[in-house]
């Protein structure tokens, strides 16, 4: 398990240093009006993502074990299409901007759904080493697409952005189809395709509404700053919150690994061990990592990202507190996910989200992105004292056990040992 999540966290390693690539080209080559502009685009791309996991997402991974992919893959486009279509009409009629704008959302939208539908299948049948790469590659190829339109070309505008993810998304995309029509599953026409599609109406829906409710928590204050401000706000706060959610690759890359062995496992309760002490040991980590990007001085973020991003500083000191409460947030609702109580996880983002929404309002008018950050870091610490209390409750571990200590230490450098 530990050299799998070793080979996850790597690959997440990989990810993140290329999407903090796009962030610095983004920024530097666009400034903060630009960078908002790119940030508002992928933001409502996200949104159109969630919905669609509501056939499909994290529920295609438990489900993938058991059933047909070919079954699972046909009714999870199909909602896709329909979402992506919908989505980008109420996005037309909801906010003013242009025809071009919808098009380029409705298209690079289906990309993105279908490409992580496949991922999902690949992840479901163990099959991470693909996975890994295709999720490396997309990233690379945005990443070097900016590159080259804005360093060789020096073509700096927002729509280069559009072009690069069409080869982004659409290149991995034909490549995840190739490496499905390689498993064993065959089509068998109508054979179990209604109830395979039933039953992944049923798990998406319980296990894809939290993430949805955890969206709105994640990015609401892009959309109120973005009204009591401009794009240049949210390209300043967007580029804190980048830097700072970075830091959840730790968590996350254990996470997913946590998730795909408690979906194969027959005895759920013991895996809560080994999940303490992976939390105990990814909470140290993550934390030791925020205190380093607390350090980083004003000076050095304009120095990289461009004058105008000094002042993301400020937002990442507020969000570093919510961003270290997180870690155990993301392990606690990996372990409600992995044993089907998906119930609790939608609670939890929903306490969550009664607090973005009053802070966002009282306190973006007056603080600005500041105002933003300290909304979600409140939003964040009361979603995961929530699932504290409920782990506590359905394992009989509280707030002490996530908390490292000497053996949690020692078990550290033992694995180092082992991996020299």
């Amino acid at each position: 398990m530990i050299r799998r999540i070793l080979q996850n966290f790597a690959t997440r390693l990989v990810t993140a240093l290329l999407s903090f690539g796009i962030v610095w080209l983004t920024a530097r080559y666009l400034g903060a009006t630009g960078r908002g502009d790119v940030s508002l685009f992928v933001t409502d791309c996200a949104a159109l993502l969630l919905f669609i996991g509501l056939l499909g997402g994290s529920s295609l991974i438990y489900l993938a074990p058991q059933r047909s992919l070919w079954h699972l893959l046909v009714p999870a486009y199909a909602w896709a299409t329909v979402v992506c279509g919908v989505g980008t009409a109420a996005v037309g009629l909801l906010r003013d901007v242009p025809r071009a704008y919808l098009g380029h959302l409705l298209a690079l939208s289906l990309l993105q759904a279908y490409f992580s539908i496949n991922t999902a299948l690949l992840l479901g049948r163990k099959r991470e080493a693909g996975y890994n790469f295709l999720t490396v590659l997309q990233v690379a190829l945005l990443a070097g697409g900016l590159l080259l339109a804005f360093g060789g070309l020096r073509w700096r505008a927002v729509p280069v952005y559009y072009y690069a993810a069409y080869v982004a998304y659409g290149l991995p995309l034909l490549l995840s189809l190739g490496l499905l029509l390689r498993l064993p599953d065959r089509w068998n026409a109508g054979r179990g395709l209604r109830a395979t599609a039933r039953e992944l109406a049923t798990h998406s829906r319980g296990a894809h509404f939290s993430n949805i409710l955890a969206f709105a928590n994640y990015r609401l204050s892009y959309y109120f700053v973005a009204h009591y401000a401009d794009a240049r706000a949210v390209g300043v706060l967007s580029v804190g919150v980048a830097l700072a959610e970075a830091i959840w690759l730790i968590p996350r890359s254990t996470a997913l690994i946590q998730y795909v062995d408690l979906v194969h496992a027959t005895d759920k309760h013991a895996q809560v061990e080994p999940t303490l002490r992976v939390a105990r040991l990814t909470l140290l980590t993550t934390a030791l990592a925020v205190l380093v990007l607390c350090a980083l001085p004003p000076a050095m973020l304009a120095a990289v990202f461009g004058a105008e991003f000094g002042a993301a500083r400020p937002v990442i000191l507020r969000l570093a507190p919510g961003v270290v409460a997180m870690v155990v947030n993301v392990i606690c609702s990996t372990y409600f996910a992995g044993v089907g109580r998906y119930r609790i996880n939608n609670l939890a983002t929903t306490v969550g989200l009664l607090v973005t929404l009053p802070a966002c309002w009282l306190l973006i008018p007056p603080l600005g992105i500041s105002g933003a950050a300290l909304a979600t870091t409140l939003s964040y610490l009361a979603s995961t004292g929530f699932l504290v209390w409920q782990f506590g409750r359905a394992t009989g571990a509280g707030l002490p056990a996530f908390l490292p200590g000497k053996a949690d230490l020692d078990y550290a450098r033992s694995l180092v040992k082992k991996i020299r």
